[in-house]
């Protein structure tokens, strides 16, 4: 086995056929040890790693909102600090890195343009998930006070009533700094060409496409949409891209990879992360709520138009289900009751929703894996972003879905 490889970084060995990115590692070049072992530690550590320098950023980034007003810098840049810094695992900086070492070895700029993007990643889901909790009017996240309820408590004995308002209110600012953040962190990168505007273009992109996706979700909530159609499109926009799929070609236009590979990873990560989204659906409805960071049935209550409720109503409406049809109209409630949500979950059963659902999952997650297989990708991150992909689809075949690389979706 050569050296590199032993260390787990791979050289320009192709696994499937072509030729590898053009960044791949040439070992007839050689290849400099201190890069080789920085990114052995990268692999192996790389949560950690994105923790470590989000830790540096952000201690810049509140000593500056202090500097401008000590209240503000307390009440939110802290809080947005602590929030981004207190969770979650790091799993689109992942897809970012692996996106670009299936193109072989980065350079010293390469790795730190990766990180940096990482970083600013973390500060927009910091931004999505804030946000989300406004809108959901989720009182948890993580197992602690949502920002915007953290917010209330917190002045609570001020302003008893207006609490509420004043917490929401604030919690939006704080998601909007988080943005902030992360924006001027993708902004600040050291990289000019063609190379530069592409990735300016993605992150643009997967910007708009997050807004988008979360508008449809938040609208056919309201018109109670139950739309397939509309359905995958909202999670597909909301967190197969966002998650998945533009981390993996942020990562691959680092990496300089060819339009044939950028195009399979792009597909191979589109089809994990609607899995992943269908998959938050089902654990929504039907999972241990232990394992999970929000509130367990929160979509049912809320009636979001998950592709698990839109498939179980256009079911029952085939069949001419009255009953079904009745029994799924009552989600949307918050005071839903644990019979009503055993009811729903029935519904969901008898419809066949959930096995469709569960069938779509593993048909999303195979066609993953064939697009990954596709590209001629470097050996040692093929084999981690093929693990990854399962993990996140939460396929049977996944070793111990929830003490995985996974967190929960976004939304």
């Amino acid at each position: 086995m050569p050296p590199d490889q032993a260390m787990g970084v791979a050289t320009a060995v192709v696994p499937h056929g072509g030729t590898p990115c053009r960044n791949a590692a040439d070992p007839a070049r050689g290849v400099l040890p201190s890069r080789s072992v920085r990114v052995r530690r990268i692999d192996a550590e790389l949560p950690r790693t994105v923790h470590e320098r989000l830790t540096r950023l952000l201690a810049r980034r509140v000593a500056q909102a202090t500097a401008v007003d000590a209240t503000f810098g307390a009440d939110v840049a802290e809080r947005v600090a602590r929030f981004t810094l207190g969770g979650g695992r790091r799993i689109r900086p992942q897809f970012l890195w692996w996106g670009l070492r299936a193109c072989g070895l980065p350079d010293d700029e390469q790795i730190e343009a990766a990180l940096q993007l990482g970083a600013a990643l973390e500060l927009i889901q910091t931004c999505a998930l804030v946000h989300d909790d406004v809108m959901d009017q989720a009182p948890v996240r993580r197992g602690r006070p949502a920002l915007h309820v953290d917010f209330t408590a917190q002045y609570r004995p001020s302003a008893p009533a207006d609490g509420a308002r004043f917490g929401e209110s604030a919690a939006i600012l704080a998601g909007d700094l988080a943005l902030a953040w992360a924006d001027d962190e993708a902004a600040a990168l050291d990289l000019t060409g063609p190379q530069a505007r592409r990735l300016r273009e993605t992150w643009s992109q997967m910007r708009l496409e997050m807004v988008a996706g979360q508008y449809l979700d938040v609208q056919g909530e309201h018109t109670r949409n139950r739309s397939l159609r509309q359905a995958i499109r909202a999670a597909c926009l909301k967190t197969a891209l966002y998650t998945v799929e533009r981390p993996l070609q942020l990562g691959a236009i680092l990496g300089r990879a060819d339009e044939t590979t950028l195009r399979a990873l792009c597909s191979a990560g589109r089809g994990a992360g609607l899995a992943f989204q269908l998959r938050d659906d089902l654990d929504d409805a039907f999972g241990d709520p232990v394992r999970r960071d929000k509130p367990a049935a929160g979509d049912l209550r809320a009636g979001k138009p998950t592709y698990l409720v839109a498939l179980a109503h256009a079911r029952a409406e085939r069949d001419d289900d009255h009953r079904s049809l009745a029994i799924l109209a009552r989600s949307g409630s918050q005071d839903l009751d644990d019979d009503d949500l055993d009811d729903l979950r029935y519904v969901l059963e008898r419809t066949g929703a959930r096995q469709l659902v569960e069938d779509k999952i593993r048909h999303l997650a195979a066609q993953s894996a064939r697009h990954l297989d596709s590209a001629p990708l470097d050996p040692v991150a093929h084999t981690r972003l093929r693990l990854l992909l399962r993990q996140v689809a939460g396929t049977p075949t996944s070793p111990n879905r929830s003490a995985g690389v996974v967190e929960g979706a976004a939304r």
